[in-house]
């Protein structure tokens, strides 16, 4: 499998037989006219198969940004049918006020590429509930948020990388040289005993290690 990342939370994952993308960013201009700096590069996807939407915020939701036809799921929960087969959502918190705050998330679970992944969204719970825990089950490759804010922080994103054990944790929503909000990586790779730093945007999972997971998988921003 091969994963892109676009920026903030977006991701697109292609195999022979599929493209997946995830929380795409649309027009940030509102975001920059708050005093917000939002400078990733427009996505640029021709076509996918499935297009994921965790929940209705602008730096997730830009199902415009996708080319072709794809079938959408968005800020849902439930067993849903999909191109790929089974989407699990799970429905969650986009903060720790029970969604009164910022509303709710959806957390993505599929297959792919004989791999278990998972995408978090804007996952803002105090902590992961036993349910939703129990509901997700294995996970091989994990999409979480780090950088606080909105979201949850390092020290609570590590402790659900650990709880669900995957394979590997790709950390997003955090400040990166593209965005002057969030806090960075480092504390939260400072918590993962394995990290992976990669001198691109995109990967191919059979080139990770495996060895001592997690591992914290780091792209380079685009």
């Amino acid at each position: 499998m091969h994963v892109e990342w676009h920026g903030q939370s977006a991701f697109t994952l292609t195999t022979p037989e599929a493209k997946v993308t995830i929380d795409p960013f649309g027009d940030m201009e509102s975001a920059k006219q708050r005093g917000l700096r939002f400078d990733y590069p427009p996505i640029e996807v021709d076509e996918a198969d499935l297009l994921l939407v965790t929940h209705e915020h602008r730096d997730h939701n830009g199902v415009e940004a996708i080319g072709g036809e794809p079938e959408i799921l968005r800020s849902t929960a439930g067993r849903l049918e999909s191109p790929l087969g089974e989407v699990l959502a799970v429905a969650s918190e986009h903060d720790a006020a029970a969604g009164t705050e910022r509303g709710p998330n959806t957390i993505f679970a599929f297959e792919l590429d004989e791999l278990r992944v998972a995408h978090f969204g804007d996952f803002g719970q105090s902590e992961l509930r036993e349910e939703q825990a129990a509901a997700i089950g294995g996970v091989d490759l994990l999409f979480l948020p780090i950088g606080g804010g909105p979201t949850i922080d390092a020290t609570a994103a590590a402790t659900i990388a650990e709880r669900l054990s995957p394979r590997w944790v790709v950390p997003m929503h955090y400040r990166t040289h593209r965005t002057d909000f969030l806090d960075s990586e480092e504390e939260f790779l400072g918590l993962i005993a394995r990290v992976e730093r990669l001198e691109a945007a995109g990967f191919d999972t059979a080139d990770l290690g495996t060895a001592g997971g997690p591992i914290a998988v780091v792209p380079a921003a685009p």
